[in-house]
This record gives C-alpha cells, structure tokens and sequence, in this order.
C-alpha cells in the first residue's frame, strides 16, 4: 500500500486533488427518484383480497380527481398540472389526504424535473403517518438526494440521519459496476462527504470521528476507508490537529511503516520543529522502517551531525546507501560520513570524561553526555545521564524525557518508556505520542520475550 504523502519534507497549499483516492465512494451511487413508487397507485393495491381501508375527505377528492385526470393524458400539460396542485394540497383534511396528496405531487415533480415539488410531495407523504417504516426510509434517502442536489446540505443531512433512524438499506452500484447493500454505515460515511461537498472540512471531520470513536466504543471494526479519507481531508486542507488526529488513528487500526510515516510526516509538515525535535521524529522514522526518501536520511544526517553524534551518524549514512536511498558519491554524504569516521574514536576516548564533568556540571552536559552514549548504543548509561540532567536547574525537560524514553525502551524497560513519554508536555508532545503508539506496538514482543536473569544481590 502507498503512503498518503507523497513529499513529507516540504509542506504546500494541496489543491483537493493533491491525494487521489482509489475507492468508489458511497456518494457515487444513482438511487434515483424514478425508482420511488408512485404512492398514489400503491394505494390502491388490495391487502390479502380486501382493500385497505382509506379515509379520503369529499372535498379533497373534488380537488384531487380533477387534478390526476390530467397527469393521465398522453401529453400532460404540465401548466395545467402546475395550476391543480395547489388546491388539492389546500383541500387536505385528513392523513390519507395528505398522502394522496403527496404522491400526486411528487410525481408531478418527478415528471416534471422539479426537485422542489418533489420535496414538497416527499414532505406532505412523510407528514401523513401512513408510509410503512421500510418505504419512509426510502423516502427520506430520496429526500437526502434532492437536497443535495439544490447544494442544501444542513437538509440534506437532516433527510439522511432519518433514514438511518429508519434502518433504512438499499441496493446501489459502485463505480467500478459492483452492485450491493448499502447499509446505514455506508450512509453514514455519505453524510460526512454532504459536510465535505459542502466544503466545511472541520465539521465533516468532526462527524467522522465521533462515528469511528462510536464503533470503536461499541467494539465493531472501522472501515479504513473512512479513516482514510478523514485523513486526506485534513490533510489536503491544512486541518493540521485534525491530520495529526486521523494519522494517528489510521496508524493504531491499520499499522505499516507507511502508516508510520504519513503520522510522522504529519508532525513534520505542521509543526515548526528545530534539529533536536526533528531528529528525534527521524529516529522513530528509522525504528518504524519508514525512511522513504534522501531527503528523509539527508535530514537525518543533518539533524544528528556528525561532529557531536558520528557513531549514529555512520550507521544511518550506511543504512541509507545499503537501501538504494542515497549515494556515497553525494558531496553531503560523503563528507559526513568522513566526518563521522574522524570523529568515533575520539569522541568515544572521551566518554569517561564527559560523564565526570556531568555529575558536578549542569544539565546541559549531563543531557549532552547521555545523547553520546545514546549515540554509542549504551543506554543504561545514557538513562543515567539523561536521569541526572532531570535533577539540574534549567533542563529542558521535554528534550530530555524524550530521549531518556528512547533509552529505555533501547533496555526492554517498556513500562517506564511509556510512562516517560506520558509526561512529555509542550511542542514535544506530539512527537512523544508518536514515541508512546511505537512502545505500544512493541509491547506484544516485549511480553513474549523471557524474562531477564535476577541481578545477583551486591555483597555487603
């Protein structure tokens, strides 16, 4: 499966149709007015030998009979017809008038092209009680399709939401010639696209994510269609919490690395994130094998420098060339990576007396001395820095937790990575989220990996 984002790097004004779907959505169906049954004539239908009982009023059937005389003639004319109609809906005195009423209208309207007489005669057939609850259904479906046909749209979900009251499915046909059921959920994903038509993308994205927060309460499967097209509208239209949102979902539904990295993207695009909160968005692209581009390890690279983090530097740079992604005869990377060779033995020398300068320093050098082991695969010893600079004056915390999280789940310490990353607050929540969902994903494994040996109890 492709990713939705197709450049995470460079964030632009995306036109509607920056992310084509490849799916025939439920809007596409014709259920067209045509396939209403006359209600007038189904009155007249026997019940089982007998006829259903009316209650038709003189005066309503003086007005009426005239009236659907002329709608029998071989050429109706339609100003006559147009003339009759309003009193026969003025001579209603009863339901069966009104339903009678409503019939003889709405086909005028269906004959006619007249989608306000339709919805007039939908209107009055509604009124009258007497549809059975499988035809008003079908009536309120119709209603929905006129109204969003005249681009009425707070009507049009009106209609729709009673026929979904209504339990109301129908048979329809997909674009690709499929026909099938369609159901309330279907419904309901063509009431969030009445919100879309009507380019009020917040609300529309707001309707879908109660119905998907719905289902999941209720234990019922989300379509990933819905999660999918909640997740190109917000971002195709800059709705940067709504895309952070729907990513996020799509990703615990439906996890891959490409899910992985349209989240990360997301945080990428929308957020103004400098080096160190970028490499750490990167160090989780890597972990989810959603690396997807140079630009992707370019950024990498840059982010970590090879002069203060050469060893993690070296491992990505190689990474990349291995994967066909970038190439060691790039001037950037070629430089980079014979800095980064420069630099490891040296900086690795150096171990020792950065973390006695960090324990009488200040938290800048103990968070700095816990990225070098960081940097080094030693994270029992970069938690313990990462730890001390948590006890200084002036740390930035949320830097710091961030990555002391990291260290512990580099140690298999799941639980207290998760609890690390809930208490990430400011610019760097959303990035210790994303942290959060990857312990979560890791937690299965975690849970079946034998347990680690007890530590020999220290002699006294």
């Amino acid at each position: 499966m492709l990713s939705f984002v197709h450049n995470p790097n460079v964030r632009t004004k995306r036109p509607a149709s920056h992310l084509a779907m490849a799916i025939a959505l439920s809007t596409g169906v014709a259920i067209g007015a045509a396939a209403l049954e006359e209600p007038v004539h189904a009155q007249k239908k026997k019940k089982k030998g007998k006829e259903a009982k009316t209650n038709y009023s003189q005066g309503f059937l003086a007005a009426y009979r005239p009236a659907d005389a002329l709608t029998k003639g071989l050429v109706p004319d339609e100003a006559a017809i147009r003339a009759a109609l309003p009193g026969v809906v003025a001579a209603i005195e009863t339901d069966d008038d009104r339903n009678a009423a409503g019939g003889l209208v709405y086909n005028a309207g269906n004959d006619f092209d007249d989608p306000q007489l339709q919805l007039q005669g939908l209107d009055l057939m509604i009124a009258s009680g007497k549809p059975d609850s499988a035809k008003l259904g079908q009536f309120h479906f119709t209603a929905f399709q006129l109204h969003r046909n005249l681009e009425d749209y707070p009507a049009a979900r009106t209609s729709l939401q009673k026929a979904i009251d209504s339990d109301y499915s129908f048979q329809g046909r997909l674009a690709d010639g499929t026909v099938r059921t369609f159901n309330a959920s279907d419904m309901r994903m063509m009431l969030a696209e009445s919100y879309f038509d009507a380019e009020d993308y917040s609300g529309g994205l707001s309707y879908l994510k109660d119905i998907i927060n719905a289902r999941e309460a209720a234990g019922q499967p989300i379509d990933e269609s819905w999660i999918r097209r909640g997740f190109a509208t917000a971002y195709n239209n800059d709705l940067a919490q709504q895309a952070a949102e729907f990513a996020e979902m799509y990703l615990l539904n439906y996890p891959s690395p490409d899910r992985w990295g349209d989240a990360i993207a997301v945080q990428r695009n929308f957020a103004s994130y400098d080096d160190p909160e970028l490499l750490d968005l990167l160090r989780l692209a890597d972990r989810t094998e959603s690396l997807r581009s140079d630009r992707d390890y370019n950024d990498y690279i840059n982010a970590a420098d090879a002069r203060r983090l050469p060893s993690e530097v070296g491992r990505v740079i190689d990474e990349g060339i291995a994967g066909g992604f970038i190439s060691s005869g790039d001037p950037f990377i070629a430089e980079a990576k014979s800095m980064a060779a420069a630099q490891t033995s040296g900086l690795r020398r150096d171990l020792p007396a950065l973390e006695r300068d960090a324990q009488g320093g200040n938290a800048n050098l103990a968070s700095n001395a816990g990225d070098v082991y960081l940097n080094f695969n030693e994270p029992a010893k970069a938690e313990k820095m990462y730890q001390l600079a948590l006890t200084k004056p002036g740390v930035d915390s949320g830097r710091v937790l961030t990555r002391l999280g990291i260290a512990q789940i580099d140690q298999g310490k799941m639980a207290e990575a998760k609890a690390t990353f809930e208490k990430v607050r400011g610019a760097r929540r959303p990035i210790a989220r994303l942290w959060g969902h990857y312990v979560d994903s890791l937690a299965p494994a975690a849970e079946a990996a034998p347990a680690a040996p007890p530590e020999e109890p220290a002699a006294e």
